[in-house]
């Protein structure tokens, strides 16, 4: 099956900025976006902070000019410091059971930097998964019950080991992986390359069938 897979961490404003590329460069294809958690600054490392001149500097200096070339609205959310994400991860995984992480990755990352919403608290979180077609009282018992925690820890593990995720968004596309923001062309060049590759004429060839 084709699919593009996101590795993201829903307190990084690209991550956001990046769907918006992706959806570009996608267009009237049918290829979903697959979303896998990397949290930059899992527990006990510090998250960041407001007061810090880092976050208002990238903010005003990356953030914002690309956010207007790209017409996403997104703020930088007023939570100091910025909320830890694993409870959101361990939703993620609901969500890709139901085959909602996009649904639900979208609604988080748009509530967190279009609202100013605590993607940290509990009750947003299980409020955020309704909206995004999840079954409520589902999301909160898997929060109270740490359902999904040692899974979210093994997809971390993966993401690093595994894969060798260091930042986010890193997207990957057939055979072609982007760390960062990806430019908009090269994304669809890549996209071109996964067409070809998984066409019923080529898989065909692959497989040797008709031969």
């Amino acid at each position: 099956m084709r699919r593009i897979t996101v590795y993201s961490d829903y307190v990084c404003p690209y991550c956001l900025l990046a769907e918006q590329v992706l959806s570009q460069a996608i267009g009237e294809r049918d290829i979903p976006l697959s979303w896998r958690a990397f949290e930059l600054r899992p527990e006990p490392a510090p998250t960041l902070r407001l007061e810090d001149p880092y976050l208002p500097s990238v903010w005003r200096q990356s953030v914002y000019p690309l956010a207007e070339r790209l017409s996403v609205p997104i703020q930088l959310p007023p939570i100091s410091p910025q909320p830890r994400t694993a409870k959101a991860f361990q939703l993620l995984a609901l969500a890709q059971d139901r085959g909602l992480d996009h649904a639900y990755s979208m609604r988080v990352l748009r509530a967190f930097f279009q609202e100013g919403c605590d993607i940290g608290d509990d009750a947003v979180l299980i409020a955020l998964a309704g909206e995004s077609g999840l079954d409520r009282d589902e999301a909160r018992s898997a929060l109270e019950n740490g359902t999904y925690a040692e899974r979210h820890q093994e997809a971390l593990r993966h993401a690093r080991e595994d894969m060798a995720i260091t930042s986010v968004p890193t997207i990957i596309v057939g055979r072609q992986v982007f760390r960062g923001m990806p430019p908009l062309r090269e994304l669809e060049v890549a996209l071109d390359q996964l067409d070809r590759a998984t066409s019923p004429e080529n898989q065909t060839n692959q497989t040797g069938i008709g031969d």
